[in-house]
């Protein structure tokens, strides 16, 4: 069975109530990405891809029209219809005529939340440009880190990433540009982000780039490393206030643990399958999966305990929090 292409809705730190839309449809490919990062909460890339004739079960403009005329009228309020899920969504050459079609049939705001890695293509760019903001991540300014936090498939280099960003933000029509920092700590010797010389070269590179906002956050989903850990709040506010200090306080948005959004108000199809496709996206707590689907504990706990004993799903402990993902 093809897994659906609409999600969600997801509680994003960032976006709010946020729709998801998964740019691949095949059940047998668990991840399609260039980047295979230590912090990803889908878990360990086995095969990176390198180009869009290596992606698997492409989606087509068709199958996001009518996914999302028949799906995005359940939900009262929605804050976004996003492009992201298993895939990095720049791979798919048909991106731009998906944002087109969302938008002919939906009034929401269209955001793409991209690893960047594609940026210095100029159709990539146009894709892009559709779009009403564009979250692509930058965690380093330097090459070797980089590579050791992102571990790009071979020929992405960091330089064109950088001067693909600056074009983005240059173009005459453009989507508002949000650059993501993910930053990182861990446990055994690694090179970490959220140091004085990596956060000194972040600002020059941000400054070179001059985004319409930068976000801050680090790791609160189980990461595809063990080693990879958050870096505390009390170091987040310190870069956040340096931030601050150059690119000013509208600009910089410091996203912290928690989501206060109610929950959602939704008209269901099949249960089961929604939660399931919330999961497979991104590892979720019981309260998270509630609140982002509309659920009840009644509603949802039974479904919980059928899909762990079909081991559809498993379960995660995590900094003392229990998570559940994907078998």
């Amino acid at each position: 069975m093809l897994k659906r292409i609409i999600y969600g809705p997801i509680l994003s730190r960032r976006l709010g109530r946020s729709l998801g839309i998964d740019v691949i449809k095949t059940p047998d490919t668990k991840k399609n990405c260039n980047f295979d990062c230590v912090y990803c909460q889908l878990g360990h890339v086995p095969q990176k891809i390198t180009g869009t004739d290596e992606l698997k079960g492409a989606v087509t403009p068709e199958n996001v029209v009518e996914g999302i005329h028949s799906y995005h009228k359940n939900i009262e309020d929605l804050d976004y219809i996003t492009f992201s899920g298993t895939c990095e969504p720049t791979l798919n050459p048909a991106l731009g005529e998906m944002i087109k079609g969302v938008k002919e049939i939906s009034t929401h705001p269209v955001c793409v939340i991209t690893n960047s890695s594609l940026v210095d293509n100029v159709e990539v760019r146009k894709n892009l440009a559709e779009a009403d903001l564009v979250v692509a991540t930058l965690v380093s300014g330097y090459e070797d880190t980089f590579r050791a936090i992102n571990r790009p498939a071979e020929g992405i280099e960091l330089e064109n990433i950088i001067n693909g960003l600056k074009a983005v933000r240059k173009m005459d029509k453009r989507p508002r540009l949000g650059v993501e920092v993910m930053l990182v700590d861990a446990t055994i010797d690694f090179p970490v982000n959220h140091t004085e010389r990596e956060i000194a070269r972040l600002k020059e590179v941000l400054i070179d780039i001059d985004p319409d906002e930068i976000e801050l956050l680090t790791v609160t989903r189980p990461p595809a490393e063990k080693y990879i850990v958050p870096v505390s709040d009390d170091r987040l506010r310190e870069i956040a206030i340096e931030f601050e200090n150059i690119f000013g306080k509208e600009r910089v948005k410091l996203v912290l643990k928690g989501v206060r959004k109610s929950r959602s108000i939704m008209k269901h199809g099949n249960i089961e399958e929604e939660v399931y496709d919330l999961i497979l996206r991104r590892p979720c707590t019981f309260q998270e999966i509630s609140a982002s689907l509309g659920l009840s504990k009644e509603e949802l706990t039974p479904m919980i305990e059928k899909m762990l004993s079909s081991k559809r799903i498993k379960e995660t402990i995590i900094r003392e929090k229990k998570y559940y993902k994907t078998s």
